[in-house]
């Protein structure tokens, strides 16, 4: 086998587990290696480091697949690794029909995706040496997994650095368009070939779940009550009363009102409602994923608790945010003692003005180059700022970053900073990161990629 052999004075990051060797860290090749195929890796005295495949194209030359010899990347070696996926899922979430499967680097399977919906499986061959194990990837999932089908989505523009075109296509038996699964005790029906990635988002499965606490405990702010009464057959029950002593009919009178922007195919929505929401407004600049989320709000009987926005979220949250400042400005008495005079009869020019008591923000990633960060941190800090805006004093403002180059302290810090613009306190109620099927190796920053954060809003006065 072919060998890569390590400057002296490179970090030493392949010792501490990271699976990449950078084009500019190799000092000298031995042998032959073809492109995609396996190479070890030697330190600069010649000592064997880990084994790993091949792409001179590629400013990472050498992914690791191994920290001792390996000879091949056959059926049995991906039988082997896609057993030990599926044991860490069937533990961390038993009875689970939908999540990832395979998680690229930290499955020890760099270059790989694998999700799992139902009896469907998805993958995208991220790289050239995947790519070139096509046949022995759908056969060892076929053993391991025994699908319906398998479905390409290898529609992504990483692909192209490593000398690759993007494809799509079935790979094995047969793949329904439109697939139902379930997740938190919810279903849901994912679109495999037009959605985003590969049709949905399962690291945020236990942050959706997080925000249970937040829906109920609101009915206090519209004068609702709980009260003992006496029934018709002299029992006596509690039930819920207004300020003027009747009694409330609708279920959901001590759900909050909330507002989810990003919302592609609705899936902080659904757990709102899930969870007691009285009313959730659900937002996406695309009518495709609107289309999604109604579907899914539909499947699980929320209807009459959802209204749907298409619409850009920034252009939205300012909107809103510049109706409430009109607001604010027309509710100066006029005539009084030093104060602006309003002609209430000209119409807002802004519309809006609404507040909710819950903000969910989830958008893509803004940073996806080290290069991005600047304009990242202005696009959350303007969500943000204007999101906590509109979040109701008291209530709880959801927010997340996928950008990994948007470290977790430079978030906060952007987030501290829309907080000072807006002259609101932050409460921290909940710090967390990816889901149990996005596990992290340590000493891989790269995986650390997503950030989600639970504030409570309140006033400075």
């Amino acid at each position: 086998m072919a060998s890569v052999i390590l400057e002296k004075n490179r970090k030493k990051r392949l010792e501490q587990g990271h699976p990449w060797v950078y084009a500019g860290e190799v000092a000298s090749v031995d042998g032959e290696p073809q492109a995609g195929g396996l190479v070890d890796v030697l330190n600069h005295q010649g000592r064997f480091l880990a084994t790993g495949y091949y792409n001179p194209a590629s400013q990472i030359r050498v992914r690791i697949v191994s920290q001792g010899p390996l000879a091949a990347m056959d059926k049995a070696f991906f039988v082997e690794r896609f057993t030990q996926c599926l044991r860490h899922r069937e533990r961390f979430l038993p009875g689970a029909d939908a999540y990832r499967l395979v998680y690229g680097e930290a499955d020890f399977l760099p270059g790989l995706i694998v999700d799992r919906f139902g009896e469907v499986l998805v993958v995208q061959l991220l790289t050239l040496g995947m790519d070139k194990r096509r046949t022995e990837i759908v056969e060892a999932l076929v053993q391991v997994m025994a699908p319906r089908g398998i479905y390409e989505r290898s529609d992504v523009s990483v692909r192209e650095l490593e000398g690759l075109q993007q494809t799509t296509g079935v790979l094995y038996g047969e793949c329904p368009r439109h697939v139902t699964v379930s997740e938190n005790g919810l279903k849901l029906t994912v679109d495999i070939e037009e959605g985003q990635k590969t049709g949905y988002f399962f690291d945020q499965r236990e942050n959706r779940a997080s925000i249970a606490p937040l829906m109920l405990g609101w009915g206090g702010r519209s004068g609702i009550a709980l009260q003992e009464v006496e029934g018709e057959d002299g029992q006596k029950q509690t039930i819920p009363v207004n300020k003027s002593g009747k009694v409330v009919t609708f279920p959901y009178w001590d759900g909050a009102t909330v507002l989810e922007c990003f919302a592609h195919t609705g899936s902080f929505t659904l757990h709102a409602c899930k969870y007691g929401a009285k009313k959730v407004t659900c937002l996406d600049v695309s009518a495709h994923a609107i289309e999604s989320a109604k579907t899914n709000v539909e499947l699980n009987g929320f209807g009459d608790r959802v209204e749907f926005v298409v619409d850009d979220a920034f252009q939205y949250l300012r909107n809103q945010v510049k109706g409430l400042e009109e607001r604010a400005e027309r509710a100066t008495v006029a005539g009084s003692e030093g104060a602006k005079k309003t002609d209430t009869a000209k119409p807002m020019t802004a519309g809006g003005g609404r507040t909710w008591d819950v903000v969910i923000l989830d958008p893509p990633a803004f940073a996806k180059t080290k290069g991005a960060v600047a304009g990242a941190c202005r696009g959350y800090k303007d969500i943000n700022l204007h999101g906590m805006k509109l979040v109701n004093e008291g209530g709880y403002l959801v927010t997340a970053s996928c950008s990994y180059h948007m470290q977790p302290d430079l978030f906060l810090e952007t987030i501290a900073d829309a907080a000072k613009d807006a002259d609101k306190v932050l409460r921290l109620i909940e710090w967390r990161a990816a889901g149990k099927d996005h596990p992290q190796i340590l000493g891989v920053n790269e995986g650390h990629y997503l950030k989600f954060a639970i504030f409570e809003v309140r006033s400075k006065n």
